[in-house]
């Protein structure tokens, strides 16, 4: 398992594959900041904001019966969302775009000090589905110095083939 940065490299370094550890789903904390401090104590390294259906303070690109998610209430992330993201960022966990809806892409790529990631997506050029990233997303992840990790799934690459 790695924790930092520096574990990774040397992991790599030694020819092994090195694992963080993550959460999917910013439900996952219970709406509080003390529950997300206490998961990067547990070596919890990266975090998805939202899952299907989103957890009240950041919008899901899809809803918990999975339709997609035609709006965005919170205009991508309520206050509480952007303090969320603030304390990743304090913490030096990884904000994770993978299922967010594309307002929630745009207002997280505001709130964040930090590199971001979608460690599960794919891009919009190539399928029209709403968790990929869409251009504009992409430009300004370069400017974040942010990653995009392709997920190979055909309904998230290539669309549904039925």
């Amino acid at each position: 398992m790695a924790a930092t940065a520096a574990d990774v490299r040397r992991i790599a370094a030694a020819g092994k594959i090195a694992s963080v550890c993550g959460i999917e789903g910013g439900h996952q904390i219970g709406g509080s900041l003390r529950c997300l401090r206490m998961f990067h104590a547990l070596g919890v390294r990266y975090m998805t904001l939202t899952h299907n259906g989103g957890p009240g303070w950041a919008d899901p690109a899809v809803e918990k019966d999975g339709r997609w998610a035609s709006s965005a209430p919170n205009g991508g992330l309520a206050p509480f969302g952007g303090a969320v993201v603030a304390e990743m960022n304090r913490l030096g966990m990884v904000v994770d775009l993978s299922h967010v809806h594309h307002e929630t892409m745009a207002a997280a790529l505001d709130a964040s000090r930090a590199p971001v990631m979608f460690s599960h997506s794919s891009t919009r050029a190539l399928c029209a589905h709403p968790r990929d990233v869409p251009d504009d997303v992409l430009v300004r992840l370069a400017e974040n110095r942010g990653v995009v990790m392709i997920v190979f799934l055909s309904k998230f690459v290539a669309g549904e083939f039925w």
